[in-house]
């Protein structure tokens, strides 16, 4: 059976529209099972009917003229039971009915098996055959699994239109739906661009040569034209980012200079591995390095390493990417979209991005952001290489994506971007105004930063200070663990950035599956694993030297906060607490005249949040990471497509969580704060301030919109609104309750301009 079903799922993919599908399917599912008939209907949306669309052993004629009503026969019992239906002999059911056109009284053994896409009903497949018989297990489980594959075939079509002109009117299936993760905030209308890598490292062999001066001058030679291409598209982004934005090719360009990759390639060479093999060698030890680590936004610099490598070898093989024409409004979509990508695009032409891979932490989603692009990620449904040309739409707001859009679709979406445009004219003249609600409540607003390039960013939007700086970055991109003195030069350029503002910089969070390429790591269960302080603690060395740079790169400014991540308890507080009073009397001996800087403790595991008040106690201030505690609390990897959609900080249990944790911190008279994509959510700060956290920390992009909102609000208001709203039990109703108080105040448009529209 599984060969036949291989076999099958061959031919299908092959098929070049879902007529042709659709006919494979009948026939060969009826071959396999040794029955008289095979059919297939869908579900026709516009009269919500099952059509009869293929069939083997019924009459042809009837193909497109025999429908029924979810609530008729034994075809719509399948579809609304969501459940196959095996019948011995089917004209004994009660919901039998018979249809003359298809000549099908002589058929008495049924067995019908729904076809479901993302939770919704598309059609049903059918055998049939003459004699009384059971169908059995095998064959019952044979029939579901064609009827999930017949799903993705459908989901393909309708992305692509094919499916139009088979409904009953000839109109059928118009556009298409699919959900990915946002990642970039925005609505965009445009046709589909899509960029195939230009070369592909995975199928490159092994080759021995001889003349290995040959094959490093070859490689030095790629080397050398990407280096320019890099320059090029640096020089042509420039008038669209800030320079700042702009060191994320700085980074491309030092992962290539001698003492990185360029230098890794070339000792491989030098065994007598020919260049294109040295360098997928290369490449896919650091990407596989990268894919391990716990943290998302370094584990998306696998997809960096991956397309630096491609590009190389494109220039190894000598195939230049084929000039791609780009029209007026692109959407550009690939596999796996790269910071590069964005640059081939002409000025002006670009308005959004879809990425099959990848999730908001993305190198490119961190650009779309800055760059105003709304940005999908995470489409894995999208049958990418077939739509090409196609008309699209981009919700970035949603992590949705249309495809063939109706007319109504895109006037609606075409009034979003309109007034997308509009407000974020506006927000420009909040910056130098505070944060204060109508009734005078003041809420500093803080960003998270880790590459430089957060620095002018967030300084232009008017933050208050650094809510978390990632210390982990500066780590990533050595090849080996930064000296005393490097980190200091690091931390001290962020420390006068911002002062005399506030940074609250994280100790390192590494460990297990978050592994240095010269600090490696191997664990069955990363996320509960040796990471965050577990693994500074068992290394006091790191640990130290670290506090040791942050103390001395304070001097003078004293504006340093430091902040411990993953504590399950006192007791790793107690013993991060030793080592940071043990570096700061180090430093104070050698001549550094450095106070005691406030230490705080990230809230980000369950066991946390139950022991605040025991943690309170013994430091200066709390900070919650509520991108993890959500993770933790919902086990849920909200990078993984297949279940992001369960990932919901709105979620009851979060929700009282976060309540409990402040009220035991100001129990304890000390502040909390509170960092991550929660905090940017103009909607959910306004629940967090009514909460009472002191201060919200969030990426600079969104903090001009959670400004706008906490302006327009009462604090009152906003904590008789959580009082309701923490007697909900559904995170849904939560989602919808918070949208109708704020539209009912008439601020619904800030949060998401599409979800005040009934789209």
């Amino acid at each position: 059976m599984l060969n036949t079903l291989r076999k099958i799922v061959q031919e299908v993919n092959s098929a070049k529209d879902l007529k042709a599908a659709l006919g494979i399917i009948v026939l060969r599912v009826k071959e396999a099972m040794g029955s008289q008939v095979c059919s297939v209907y869908l579900l026709d949306p516009e009269t919500n009917r099952f059509v009869l669309m293929a069939t083997e052993g019924l009459n042809k004629r009837s193909i497109g003229k025999v429908s029924m009503a979810p609530n008729e026969g034994l075809v719509g019992l399948v579809g609304t039971r969501e459940e196959p239906l095996n019948l011995e002999n089917a004209a004994d059911h009660p919901r039998y009915r018979y249809f003359a056109e298809t000549g099908e009284e002589r058929y008495a053994s049924f067995l019908g098996a729904p076809i479901i896409h993302h939770r919704r009903v598309v059609g049903v497949l059918v055998i049939q055959q003459k004699e009384r018989r059971q169908f059995d297990e095998g064959e019952e489980a044979f029939l579901v699994t064609m009827s999930a594959q017949l799903a993705g075939v459908i989901a393909h079509a309708e992305a692509t239109g094919s499916i139009r002109g088979l409904g009953r009117q000839g109109k059928g299936i118009q556009e298409a739906k699919f959900v990915g993760v946002p990642g970039s905030p925005g609505a965009a209308v445009g046709t589909a661009v899509v960029m195939l890598p230009p070369a592909d490292l995975d199928v490159v062999p092994d080759k021995t040569v001889s003349d290995i001066d040959a094959e490093i001058k070859l490689f030095k030679t790629a080397l050398e034209g990407v280096r320019a291409d890099m320059r090029n598209l640096s020089n042509k982004l420039a008038t669209q980012l800030r320079p700042e934005e702009r060191a994320l090719f700085e980074v491309y360009q030092m992962m290539l200079d001698d003492a990185s990759l360029g230098n890794e390639v070339k000792t491989v060479i030098k065994t007598g591995q020919w260049a294109q093999g040295a360098l997928r060698q290369v490449v896919s030890d650091h990407v596989n390095r990268f894919e391990l680590m716990d943290d998302a936004y370094l584990r998306e610099r696998a997809s960096d390493v991956r397309d630096l490598g491609r590009r190389l070898l494109a220039y190894l093989q000598e195939d230049r990417s084929t000039n791609l024409v780009y029209p007026d409004n692109t959407i550009l979509i690939s596999e796996e979209l790269t910071a590069t990508m964005l640059g081939e695009v002409p000025e002006g032409k670009l308005v959004g991005l879809i990425s099959v891979l990848g999730s908001g932490n993305s190198h490119v989603a961190i650009l779309a952001r800055a760059m105003g692009i709304p940005t999908v990620m995470g489409l894995v449904d999208l049958p990418y290489s077939k739509v090409d040309g196609i008309a699209m739409i981009v919700d970035g707001n949603r992590g949705e994506v249309f495809t063939n859009p109706s007319e109504v679709l895109r006037k609606q979406y075409a009034e979003v971007v309109e007034e997308e445009r509009q407000l974020s004219q506006g927000l420009d003249a909040l910056r130098e105004l505070p944060c204060v609600t109508l009734d005078g409540h003041r809420v500093p607003l803080l960003v998270n930063t880790g590459l430089l390039a957060d620095v002018a960013r967030a300084q232009q939007r008017g933050a208050e200070g650094v809510g978390l700086y990632r210390t982990e970055v500066p780590f990533m991109i050595n090849q080996r663990f930064p000296s005393e003195k490097e980190q200091l030069a690091i931390y001290r350029e962020q420390l006068s950035a911002f002062h005399p503002l506030p940074v609250t910089m994280r100790s390192l969070d590494i460990g297990g599956d978050k592994s240095l390429s010269y600090f490696p790591i191997k664990e069955d269960n990363p996320f509960l694993g040796w990471r965050g302080i577990r693994v500074t603690l068992d290394h006091p060395e790191i640990f130290l030297v670290q506090t040791r740079a942050m103390l001395k790169a304070s001097e003078g400014l004293n504006n340093l906060r430091i902040l411990l991540p993953m504590i399950s308890g006192t007791h790793e507080l107690e013993e991060a607490l030793h080592l940071i009073h043990r570096a700061w009397g180090e430093v104070r001996d050698e001549g550094a005249d450095v106070p005691m800087p406030p230490i705080g403790v990230m809230i980000e595991i369950p066991a946390a949040v139950y022991q605040a008040k025991e943690l309170a106690r013994q430091v200066d201030f709390l900070s919650v990471g509520s991108n993890d505690l959500t993770q933790y609390l919902l086990a849920v990897d909200r990078n993984n497509p297949r279940v992001a959609d369960l990932y919901d900080y709105l979620h009851p249990a979060v929700l009282q969580a976060l309540q409990h944790v402040v009220r035991d911190a100001h129990a304890e008279g000390k502040p909390v704060s509170i960092c991550g994509e929660m905090a940017g959510d103009p909607a959910a700060a306004v629940l967090l301030m009514a909460m009472g956290f002191d201060s919200l920390s969030m990426n600079a992009t969104n903090l001009p919109k959670v400004k706008w909102l906490l302006r327009q609000v009462n604090l009152s208001m906003a904590k008789e609104l959580l009082a309701e709203l923490m007697t909900i039990d559904n995170p849904q109703v939560i989602h919808s309750s918070l949208q109708l108080a704020l539209k009912n105040l008439g601020l619904t448009r800030m949060i998401n301009p599409a979800a005040a529209k009934t789209l």
